[in-house]
């Protein structure tokens, strides 16, 4: 794609980035074909082709619009169409730099605004957010049905956690929501590295991982969201902590980006980089590890929704369903299954209606095996599924966790 960026565009910090990518795009509609946004709506501006003809003209100098970030907030930043393309077009990367751009010159309305900002100070802040949710489970029957069906029902017992007490040591990502709605998840984490040998410990210092911020219009925000978690790190890494254990694979897609992100920043590019090597998803830590020597065989009948960030971003398709193979459970086949489920984030709250069409499709593909349970690897998409009251949704440790000897 020939490219002529504005005057005003090359002074932005990653106008060369902005222009390499767009030069990457060959016209060739590859993407569309694999977007969820545009089978849903048919709309070529809402497909990933028209969403970089929209950012190109904003670079080139049209005003930015609207409608032009109307389309872009439809996106679900899935990356689907990154694993199609056969370009290798940085989608996602020219995504944040076009919804910065855009972003500045096209105020949102103040409805818009309001819920983005409540979101940034509620999501990141666990405490809050625990409260809030036990208040909300109080007076659930009082809630719009588009509240209370976010409320988790039958939260599992938390369970305790092993001391450490191992040589091998790891970091581990406590996230922001998820102990407020799935909080076994980091405690079955812990137990089952503790059977293997390895240790969790503790990095309360380390907070939201940034991704909240960074993507509901406050980049600056999220990349000090990073440099913070970074310096509460870097002490454990220097002290032989092996890895950063992510359960969450939303999270654990933005950690590997701290690197890239922060590359032109002279104080944290080479610790980000080291971060964001070190940061493993779970199922890269137990991939490797005899789970079979710990746990009992199971031939448990269950399907696995395998989240866009851990499938298209991580590029990690596959790795937890061949653990849970291993382990005897039974997986069932999953139509479509490069799909998104419509939860990316924050986009059921932002976009509710094409999150729950996307959410029912893909629960609909995924029962279509009448699984007892269904399995995932990202609390956003657990909570999501959930949501519509159907088959239990659970992380899959947690199920790994039940079969431990």
């Amino acid at each position: 794609m020939q490219t002529n960026l504005s005057e005003q565009s090359k002074l932005l910090p990653r106008a060369e980035e902005a222009d390499k990518i767009l030069r990457t795009c060959v016209h060739c509609g590859f993407c569309n074909a694999t977007c969820p946004t545009y089978q849903l709506l048919g709309d070529e501006l809402d497909g990933p082709r028209g969403r970089i003809y929209l950012i190109k003209q904003v670079l080139e100098g049209a005003p930015a619009t609207a409608k032009a970030q109307l389309h872009l907030d439809r996106c679900l930043t899935c990356r689907n169409c990154e694993t199609t393309c056969p370009s290798g077009v940085d989608y996602h990367n020219l995504l944040d730099i076009g919804r910065a751009v855009i972003d500045q010159a096209v105020p949102r309305p103040t409805g818009q605004r309001l819920l983005r900002q409540s979101l940034r100070a509620l999501a990141p802040n666990p405490n809050l957010f625990k409260t809030l949710l036990q208040i909300g489970t109080t007076f659930r029957p009082l809630l719009p049905r588009g509240i209370e069906a976010k409320l988790p029902h039958d939260l599992p017992a938390t369970g305790e956690r092993p001391a450490p007490r191992h040589a091998r040591r790891v970091l581990m990502l406590e996230g922001c929501v998820q102990p407020g709605l799935s909080p076994n998840t980091n405690a079955a984490t812990a137990r089952v590295l503790d059977r293997l040998g390895i240790s969790v410990i503790p990095a309360p210092e380390a907070g939201c991982c940034g991704a909240l911020d960074y993507h509901l219009d406050a980049q600056a925000m999220g990349l000090d969201r990073a440099r913070r978690n970074i310096d509460a790190w870097w002490p454990h890494l220097e002290n032989g902590a092996e890895a950063i254990v992510q359960t969450a694979s939303g999270c654990g897609a933005f950690i590997k980006d701290y690197g890239h992100l922060l590359e032109r920043d002279p104080v944290y590019a080479a610790k980000a980089r080291r971060v964001s090597e070190l940061a493993l998803d779970l199922v890269q830590v137990l991939a490797d590890e005899p789970l079979e020597r710990v746990c009992a065989a199971t031939d448990r009948r269950i399907a696995f929704h395998c989240p866009c960030t851990l499938q298209h971003a991580q590029k990690l398709g596959d790795a937890v369903e061949a653990v849970l193979t291993r382990l005897g459970f039974n997986l069932t086949a999953v139509p479509d299954s490069h799909l998104c489920c419509g939860s990316a984030g924050t986009y059921s709250i932002t976009q509710p209606e094409l999150a729950r069409q996307l959410r029912d499709n893909k629960l609909n593909a995924l029962e279509s095996g009448q699984p007892e349970v269904i399995a995932t690897a990202n609390i956003g998409c657990q909570s999501h599924l959930n949501s519509a009251r159907r088959t239990p949704v659970r992380h899959w440790i947690e199920l790994v966790d039940q079969v431990l000897r």
